[in-house]
């Protein structure tokens, strides 16, 4: 492990963290357009959610080879190929003139970007320590809630002045420019001296498939971290808009808040994380203790009666800052693997997280119009489905928990 000198450490992470940025928020702007293109191409629900899911899709369709190319290549050439790719996406969505168009871009800037946050992390096994990793994971979070913030109030003021299509002309231009930067600042990358063959790939995935500990934490990725996701970077919206009755710039707003709880949710977190780390607070212990907490929120917000409706955003806000307890998950599964398969780790991981938000983002969708569909009214079918989302997390935290104490990594 070669550790990076302070400076040159600071500059990478700059580096990385404007890529990421760029990446949230391209992943979150789809909530704050979500009223401009529903009315433009006439989406249902299942539309919706399938076309925010869309780029978790493309996310998730990377994440395998990724780690390998990651391990091998290092993240700083793989990212700027990767962003050339998001930047087409950009581009193709920008000039797109039908649905069909819209997912096919949108699952482009999904592939494209997919390489924003694995690739720093697998360089930050390597080049920091490890109390500094956690750090370095809290604050990149941190970053990319920054672009979740970007993505909401000012997406929805430029709105009407200059429309989504320019917009999306704009973001790409800015990915060429990061593309730039990581070329620039990103260090050479020592690759594995004897780089193993396909079957050697399998056999190291088969490694991180087979692991109890992450065999334990793949349903709490899936249900706990993607739900999250799901939430902040969609259905937070249209549950403010279609519940309790915000106008587009309202639901904006309320957006732009729970993004600036998160921001600084995870500025927190990587604060007080190498401090709690010292003082034996695992990522288990933490899990543990912090997440039911957002259950109880959840289910609030589910049975709100009409005097909470107006602080629905405050409500959702409050959901997704104690659901941040999930994502100590993630450096904790680069640290329970050996250096040279920190990015098959973190990827297989990421895999998992991003198959979740795909599956919830589109599962809500669905089971909204199918429940309107046979009958029920409009709140009623988001409560259901929002419940149903309910019970998978909590099932998935129970297993966690059962499983918990055989575990001898984090």
């Amino acid at each position: 492990m070669t550790v990076l000198a302070k400076r040159t450490a600071v500059a990478v992470f700059l580096t990385f963290a404007v890529a990421y940025f760029l990446s949230a928020l391209i992943r979150s702007i789809t909530a704050t357009l979500s009223a401009e293109l529903t009315q433009e191409f006439q989406l249902h629900a299942r539309d919706l959610g399938l076309l925010a899911g869309g780029y978790f899709l493309g996310f998730s369709a990377t994440q395998l080879p990724l780690g390998t190319w990651l391990d091998r290549y290092g993240p700083g050439r793989v990212l700027a190929c990767f962003l050339a790719v998001a930047t087409l996406g950009c581009l193709a969505f920008a000039n797109a003139h039908g649905f069909s168009a819209l997912l096919a871009a949108r699952f482009l800037c999904g592939v494209g970007l997919s390489a924003c946050l694995m690739a720093p992390l697998t360089g930050y096994r390597r080049w920091f320590g490890p109390a500094i990793q956690t750090r370095a994971n809290a604050w990149m979070l941190m970053t990319g809630s920054c672009g979740m913030v970007a993505s909401t109030l000012p997406v929805q003021w430029l709105l009407p002045t200059i429309g989504w299509r320019p917009m999306f002309l704009g973001l790409a231009i800015l990915l060429v420019l990061s593309l730039l930067l990581i070329v620039w600042q990103v260090p050479a990358w020592a690759g594995p001296v004897n780089a193993p063959g396909a079957a050697g790939q399998e056999d190291r995935y088969a490694r991180i498939w087979r692991d109890p500990y992450f065999r334990r934490l793949a349903p709490l990725g899936f249900f706990g971290y993607g739900g999250l996701l799901s939430v902040q970077t969609l259905w937070a919206a249209p549950w403010m808009e279609q519940m309790a009755g915000y106008t587009p710039l309202q639901s904006a707003t309320g957006l732009f808040w729970i993004n600036m709880a998160m921001l600084c949710t995870f500025w927190t977190w990587g604060m007080v994380g190498p401090w709690l780390a010292h003082r034996g607070w695992s990522a288990d212990r933490l899990i543990g203790r912090g997440l039911p907490a957002s259950f109880l929120v959840l289910a609030l917000v589910i049975a709100s009666p009409e005097a909470l409706k107006p602080h629905a955003g405050a409500l959702l806000a409050l959901y997704c800052v104690t659901c941040s307890f999930v994502t100590p998950s993630q450096p904790a599964v680069a640290m329970a693997f050996p250096p040279e398969l920190a990015g098959r780790a973190l990827t297989a991981f990421n895999l998992v997280i991003f198959l979740g938000v795909f599956a919830i983002q589109w599962g809500i969708g669905l089971a909204i119009d199918g429940l309107m569909a046979v009958g029920a009214s409009q709140a009623a079918a988001y409560r259901l489905a929002f419940a149903a989302f309910l019970a998978c997390s909590v099932s998935a935290y129970v297993y966690f928990v059962l499983g918990a104490r055989h575990n001898q990594t984090a």
